[in-house]
């Protein structure tokens, strides 16, 4: 086997395409839910849109129009839920999203029609995507990078002082809507590719790992969308030389590069601690990267 062989296949394109796209967005959205301590979130969302998915399926509605607007609903219904003091956030996503879920088993359930069809939208099935999905992916990722761009400044000042924010003008009702958009549309479109039990890893394998290799914000934004996007491309094409299913392939190398990345970082604090090596006058001020 060589390494172009893939590259005959139209199937193989088009996948690696998907999976680099999907990988880059996620990533890029997933800096944002992993600061803001929103990975739950992002996983209780795959699981709440998946059952918007079979529901506009049974119901004869087109799939990015029913489970986007199944997603956004739920999304507003945790907020509303999340507010009552005497069950909280956590609570609000576990009930709301699990819900959701069940609702969408419930109905496969009814009849074997609905199997295979969804099947690939538990575990993800990259082969399967045709040209068409993965224009809309990049129509996605290109609104997604977009609207990211023009709130940026809003976006960060509500991930790092979500209270102080709205006295500085900060309109954190529609930054916070904007963004729920953003993050649903990015699980809708990514999940043929990943599959609803691989989203949440995509979301945030890739963003702890640039966290861990720099205390900008703008370059771990950038690092991450690399580090996703690089992941997605890896990934892909080890899993046609492995025989081995490629969301879990992808979701695999980006838990590798999490582990050598954790590695190289441990590694580094041991060799900088007070009374080692060079990194001892700097370790030894007892002062913090400040993350900018």
């Amino acid at each position: 086997m060589s390494f172009g062989e893939p590259w005959q296949y139209e199937f193989f394109r088009n996948g690696i395409a998907a999976a680099t796209l999907a990988g880059a967005l996620c990533a890029l959205v997933g800096v944002y839910v992993v600061l803001r301590h929103m990975s739950y979130i992002g996983h209780g969302l795959s699981h709440a849109i998946f059952g918007g998915a079979v529901v506009s399926y049974v119901s004869g509605v087109n799939y990015y129009l029913g489970a986007g607007l199944w997603g956004v609903a739920s999304a507003l219904l945790i907020g509303r839920v999340a507010r009552r003091r005497q069950i909280g956030a956590d609570a609000a996503i576990g009930i709301v999203t699990t819900a959701s879920f069940a609702i969408g088993v419930a109905l496969i359930s009814r009849g074997n029609r609905f199997n295979q069809n969804f099947e690939a939208v538990l575990f993800g099935n990259v082969l399967a995507v045709n040209p068409a999905q993965v224009l809309v992916l990049a129509g996605t990722a290109g609104i997604s990078c977009l609207a990211i761009l023009a709130l940026y400044r809003q976006l960060m000042f509500m991930t790092f002082d979500p209270e102080v924010a709205p006295v500085y003008g900060v309109r954190s009702g529609l930054v916070d809507g904007v963004f729920t958009l953003v993050l649903a549309a990015t699980i809708i479109t990514t999940m043929q590719v990943l599959g609803v039990t691989l989203i949440a890893a995509a979301l945030v394998i890739p963003p702890v790992v640039a966290r861990m290799l720099s205390d900008s914000f703008k370059n771990v934004l950038l690092l991450s969308v690399a580090i996703g996007a690089l992941c997605g491309f890896v990934g892909m094409y080890a899993s046609y030389f492995l025989n081995i299913a490629s969301g879990p392939t992808i979701v695999l190398t980006a838990a590798s590069v999490f582990g050598l990345v954790y590695a190289y970082s441990s590694m580094r604090k041991w060799r900088d601690r007070p009374g080692r090596g060079r990194g001892a006058d700097r370790s030894s001020s007892g002062r913090e990267p400040v993350f900018q």
